[in-house]
């Protein structure tokens, strides 16, 4: 089953920024290249927190919930912000960073099939959220091995 036309173009329009760092990563141009790739962790960084609050809110919407969904809610912000620590003490950064991001933007899938599974989310849930976080998920590991 195909999203609702709104959500489906928003979520695919959410993939323009991280499109846009990689074509300035592999236009060559030296001078915008840390930049890109430092909005380009930011914003994997950003969506990862997103992807948590977003199970938070539907964890809160649901009769009963499982429990897991709390810490699965939380993990995320959690994740993105200690992706940021090799660069807070000087180690090399950003490709580890950018790679666990990528991992763990796909990985989210585990948590989204789960609660399709559960009769949480709408039944066209994962057709939005498969291409959207192997998207975002693979532009990401680009980015870390660019």
């Amino acid at each position: 089953m195909n999203p609702p036309l709104l959500p489906r173009w928003l979520g695919l329009a959410g993939l323009l920024p991280q499109i846009a760092a990689v074509a300035i990563v592999f236009s060559g141009d030296g001078a915008l290249r840390f930049s890109a790739l430092a909005l380009g962790y930011a914003y994997a960084a950003l969506i990862l927190s997103f992807l948590g609050g977003l199970w938070w809110g539907i964890g809160a919407a649901a009769e009963k919930p499982p429990e897991w969904l709390w810490v699965a809610a939380i993990a995320p912000s959690l994740l993105a912000l200690g992706s940021a620590v090799p660069w807070a003490i000087g180690e090399p950064w950003p490709a580890p960073s950018l790679a666990l991001l990528g991992i763990a933007l796909i990985g989210a899938l585990g948590i989204d099939v789960q609660l399709a599974r559960g009769g949480l989310t709408p039944r066209w849930w994962m057709s939005l959220r498969f291409p959207l976080s192997l998207g975002l998920g693979g532009l990401t590991l680009l980015l870390a091995f660019a």
